[in-house]
């Protein structure tokens, strides 16, 4: 309940900042987006390689497995 409060109040913040008549960050908000895109997406971009690489790895481990357990089955 805490953390939906908060996250509220976060969230109303921002909306005030970025008003004309509250502290009018938004031309700053919208800049600092522009520039942050580019950097966020490569990250994404890495991870995605990341999590891809791991899912090959996890692949060739489980067939590994399977035929293992279909020679180990295949011996009884």
């Amino acid at each position: 309940m805490v953390a939906i409060i908060v996250g509220l109040i976060l969230i109303a913040f921002c909306v005030f900042a970025c008003l004309p008549m509250g502290l009018a960050w938004g031309l700053d908000v919208v800049a600092f987006l522009k520039g942050f895109a580019p950097v966020f997406a490569a990250f994404v971009g890495l991870i995605a390689i990341f999590i891809g690489i791991a899912d090959l790895k996890d692949k060739k481990e489980a067939k590994k497995e399977e035929q293992a357990a279909k020679a180990a089955s295949e011996q009884k």
